[in-house]
């Protein structure tokens, strides 16, 4: 595949500067006497030092506690943008292919905003304007997020305005659910999507 690459020198972004909420999993190596344990467990926290006792520790949550962190579009975003180009081996967020400005999250049905049933709305700005892998990419994305979100949630994947120059078919294709759901029920491209989603974290 490497003799076909469309974009052989794309624009790559360094990942340290890249928008996440998501934290290290571990600061430190365990070391094999158990000193970094507790690091292991709170990585949070500066490594060797527990994190301080309160004592409302023991009290019981309250309902504010307990509800729902509400999605945004940053969790959106720390969900895809670690996805691998289908052909390069680095990320689409490090290719600006999805970027923090292009998500949206809408209430589904607008004449009623207190509804918790939600659409969101993922622009992708392909590497090239020719780039025929850009339905493959919106599925990719797709897939993801309907595997990571619970189901009041409903995905609608576009090709951003003006960056490729097919984007209306692009669109319609992403936008058909028989379509979506015909393409994956391919085992081929199946096997492509679940090689870009092996690096999410």
């Amino acid at each position: 595949m490497a003799s076909e690459m469309q974009n052989s020198n794309p624009t790559i972004l360094n990942t340290a500067d890249l928008p996440t909420r998501l934290r290290p999993s571990v600061i430190q190596k365990v070391g094999t006497d158990g000193s970094d344990f507790f690091a292991s467990l709170f990585p949070s926290h500066a490594v060797g030092i527990l994190p301080e006792y309160s004592s409302s520790a023991s009290e019981p949550e309250s309902d504010d506690d307990l509800m729902e962190e509400p999605i945004d579009e940053q969790e959106i975003y720390d969900l895809i943008s670690t996805i691998s180009d289908p052909e390069h081996p680095i990320s689409l967020g490090a290719l600006a292919v999805v970027s923090l400005p292009d998500i949206a999250i809408k209430p589904s049905l607008p004449n009623i905003p207190d509804s918790p049933l939600r659409t969101v709305t993922v622009l992708i700005t392909p590497t090239i304007t020719h780039c025929s892998l850009a339905t493959v990419i919106g599925l990719g994305v797709r897939v993801r997020l309907e595997q990571s979100l619970p189901p009041r949630f409903r995905v609608d994947i576009q090709i951003k305005e003006g960056t490729h120059s097919t984007a209306d078919e692009v669109n319609k294709q992403l936008a058909d659910k028989e379509r979506v759901a015909a393409a994956l029920e391919n085992g081929t491209l199946m096997g492509v999507i679940a090689k870009m989603l092996e690096t999410c974290r």
